[in-house]
């Protein structure tokens, strides 16, 4: 059929060829080898009509002299456009394959066909950027290549596209995964732990207004209400964490932004678990102090966000004398107002794997470039560019292992059933999650004394929710980053306050 098609290409728009053709590129049973017969059949067709258009072209400047402009049609280029046109999308999707040799021949046609020009080529792009993550080299800078042309020709098309790419890279990588258990991770298993879109990510680096777009758009998706699921969030929080930075700006902007977004969905997700909560057993929840200073948190009404203010004192000496007992005190008083139906709990579960991944990215980020937290907590985005244009002086052997979330993925708890270890295990993660947002608010911290209390509770806190599996003196950083940062984000009950 190829080489029937390369005489009579018009052939190719018969409607017994089209469906041919797109059913076995399409259907995910169909033989390896038929798929890349038809990518063969495609790509022969696509060499042979430029090797006729050069000829074409040779034999036109011995005779453009004579000839009459007006007169010539350029018929043949409309054809294989109009060809490429009906199979672009499943050559397309052909990239999405687990055999390497299928997605080869698919990146070659498409090649031929942007070289060509027989395609509008933002089209192409997002596929493009999921191609620059393929595991062989070869085709990555193929299609890394293929982007930077591109990128000369029409400037903005690559940040168009750069997060719909992302997306469509992790989708790439999953068809890879040979082993389904294991979670999809967003960096390169080798000695340089790239991020497998830091191609990407240094293409649209140097315009400060599309790389701020671009990172934004990525942080947003750990927004609670954007449910991204759990495994593309550790596949996006890997590549934030191994992207190629060089300016401190860039690493501080993400951490800025990690602080908002922190302050906002934190209190959501306490707020969402709370209301699911059995409301009539609330009697029971109140010898715990931890319990109360929520309640009254989460209220709406000023004089109470004022008690509020005053409530973590108190709150703090307890939580430094905290004993063991105490804290178990604390998980029974809320597994007795557990919902019948395990829903809510799973959901908290899975939410707060958002929220936990940007905490780990955040003290990642911070071990990684050695900044300490008055730095991190003085960075404006709105201060000039220069301020921040420094280096940055990486440190060797900062690893981005995210345990929790790995854990979570690898138990596959969104779909296990529900054990009561399962309960408690959330349920110290809520009562983690909720000391550590009450100490992101700025005006606690006035005296000497009060302040260690503070950063204690916050280091206990952190370092029960990022499972306590990081050195002590990085738990203790990243608390008070994280608490000091929050700050900036307008701290939590400011929020509650608005």
């Amino acid at each position: 059929l190829g080489f029937a098609f390369i005489q009579h290409p018009s052939l190719m728009f018969e409607q017994e060829v089209k469906t041919l053709y797109n059913s076995i590129l399409s259907d995910k049973n169909c033989s390896v080898n038929l798929k890349i017969q038809v990518l063969k059949n495609l790509q022969t067709y696509l060499q042979e009509e430029d090797t006729r258009m050069q000829q074409a072209d040779r034999d036109w400047k011995k005779v453009a002299k004579q000839e009459d402009l007006k007169e010539m049609g350029d018929i043949s280029s409309g054809m294989s456009s109009s060809i490429m046109q009906l199979y672009l999308k499943q050559v397309l999707e052909a990239f999405f394959h687990t055999q390497s040799s299928v997605r080869h021949f698919a990146l070659n046609v498409i090649a031929l066909t942007l070289n060509q020009g027989l395609i509008h080529p933002v089209q192409c792009v997002p596929y493009l950027i999921a191609m620059g993550t393929d595991p062989e080299p070869s085709m990555r800078n193929k299609a890394d290549q293929q982007l930077v042309e591109i990128d000369k020709k029409y400037a903005g098309f690559i940040h168009m596209k750069a997060v719909a790419g992302m997306k469509m890279s992790y989708q790439v990588q999953q068809a890879i995964n040979t082993c389904p258990k294991d979670p999809v991770r967003g960096f390169r298993h080798d000695e340089s732990s790239s991020a497998l879109c830091s191609h990407l990510y240094s293409m649209i680096r140097g315009n400060r207004q599309h790389r701020r777009a671009f990172l934004i758009s990525l942080l947003n998706l750990f927004d609670d209400t954007a449910k991204t699921e759990v495994n593309m969030l550790l596949y996006i929080a890997d590549n934030l964490a191994c992207f190629p930075y060089q300016t401190q700006e860039e690493p501080l902007f993400i951490m800025h932004h990690i602080d908002i977004t922190l302050s906002v969905s934190g209190s959501n997700l306490l707020q969402s678990f709370k209301e699911s909560m059995v409301k009539d057993k609330k009697k029971e929840r109140k010898p715990s102090s931890d319990e109360e200073t929520e309640s009254d948190s989460n209220s709406g009404s000023e004089s109470e966000s004022e008690e509020e203010a005053s409530k973590p004192r108190r709150l703090r000496k307890r939580v430094d004398s905290d004993s063991d007992s105490d804290e178990e005190n604390d998980i029974n008083a809320v597994m007795k107002c557990l919902p019948e139906n395990s829903a809510p709990l799973i959901e908290f579960a899975n939410v707060s794997q958002g929220i936990l991944l940007l905490l780990m990215l955040k003290q990642h980020l911070k071990n990684l470039c050695g900044f300490s937290d008055s730095k991190i907590q003085k960075y404006s985005p709105s201060e000039s560019a220069k301020v921040y244009d420094k280096a940055i002086n990486r440190k060797t052997g900062v690893h981005f292992h995210p345990k929790q979330t790995l854990d979570f993925l690898q138990s596959d708890m969104a779909n296990s059933k529900i054990t009561e270890e399962v309960k408690r295990s959330i349920v110290k993660q809520y009562l983690d999650f909720k000391l550590l947002m009450e100490h992101l608010d700025p005006d606690e911290e006035e005296e000497d004394g009060e302040v260690s209390a503070s950063t204690n509770a916050r280091n206990k806190a952190i370092t029960s929710l990022l499972g306590g599996g990081s050195p002590k003196n990085n738990a203790a950083e990243t608390e008070d980053d994280e608490s000091d940062g929050e700050d900036r984000g307008g701290g939590t009950s400011g929020v509650r306050r608005r």
